[in-house]
């Protein structure tokens, strides 16, 4: 499996994995597709790099696209579910049900972590229902509640620089 950054031409992507990425609670139907045309999930792949921070990776397993993760700073007004501050990149993440459970989202975040590093990012953060069990993997990696609210827990992550 090959991670890097994700070619322009691969953005549309991002939109398949934000939809990927909803939490649905056991029992609920899946959220329908236009869920994502909603302004508030919608920004988080419209316009792809013309935002401070963008930065998205993929994970390509025998030329197809696997996973990716992916990060934006927003500026208020138009802040995401995950904001902490205009210089912290929000973080979003998902893979591909057949390639679950084999590493690919610990190497997805460790590489995009990599990257914001080199950029001088200092810390990102992201948001994620009370009842996900990604929180395990977030917490794994040093991600700790900043916030919360009935549903979700905004978490943040310090970036260490050498």
């Amino acid at each position: 499996m090959i991670f890097r950054k994700i070619h322009s031409s691969e953005a549309g992507f991002l939109k398949e994995m934000l939809y990927t990425s909803l939490f649905v609670p056991k029992g609920r139907p899946p959220y329908p597709r236009s869920v994502l045309e909603l302004p508030e999930l919608a920004k988080y792949y419209m316009n792809w790099g013309s935002l401070p921070h963008d930065l998205a990776v993929v994970a390509v397993a025998s030329n197809e696209l696997a996973g990716a993760a992916w990060g934006r700073a927003y500026q208020p007004p138009n802040t995401g579910f995950g904001f902490v501050a205009v210089d912290v990149p929000e973080i979003g993440i998902a893979v591909k049900p057949d390639f679950r459970n084999q590493g690919v989202g610990t190497q997805l975040l460790q590489t995009l972590f990599h990257l914001y590093i080199t950029q001088g990012v200092k810390s990102t953060s992201l948001s994620v229902d009370r009842n996900n069990p990604a929180r395990s993997l977030y917490d794994r990696f040093g991600f700790v509640v900043v916030s919360e609210n009935d549903q979700d827990f905004i978490m943040q992550k310090k970036l260490a620089h050498r």
